[in-house]
């Protein structure tokens, strides 16, 4: 179900509140929300997601993205990651748009792509589209 990118982040789909349980017991300390509520039926809202994680002892944030990723998003992200005690597990529809944000947080911290390339990779995500945007001259 938890796709894992690496030693401390793991993707996924749509989560539901449900699954709180299996995130906690795989050692999850923080949820990252990368979904914009409304964007398809019967999508559960973040207000629920963080409802579920915060009773299951994680913590959570919301960090939507739609149309793009922004330098404010990427920023985002790396500060969750800083953050995040345990696992962070971050979701959106298909988990595609979550890989790519931290792959961007990663790079900007310092990581290099092609290893953010190559992890991707190995979790079943390609990050050819924003590739450009990860190696550092």
């Amino acid at each position: 179900m938890f796709r894992r990118l690496d030693a401390h982040m793991l993707v996924s789909g749509q989560l539901r509140p449900d699954d709180m349980a299996a995130a906690k017991a795989q050692g999850v300390g923080m949820i990252v929300n990368n979904r914009p509520d409304g964007e398809a039926p019967g999508q559960p809202t973040g207000a629920e997601i963080e409802a579920a994680a915060r009773r299951a002892g994680i913590d959570y944030r919301f960090i939507p993205v739609a149309g793009g990723l922004s330098h404010d998003q990427i920023e985002a992200m790396a500060r969750a990651l800083e953050d995040a005690e345990g696992q962070l597990l971050a979701y959106c529809t298909s988990g595609t748009r979550s890989t790519f944000l931290w792959a961007l947080a990663e790079a900007r911290r310092g990581a290099q792509g092609a290893a953010l390339v190559a992890k991707a990779a190995e979790a079943g995500y390609d990050l050819s589209p924003i590739a450009h945007l990860l190696y550092r001259e």
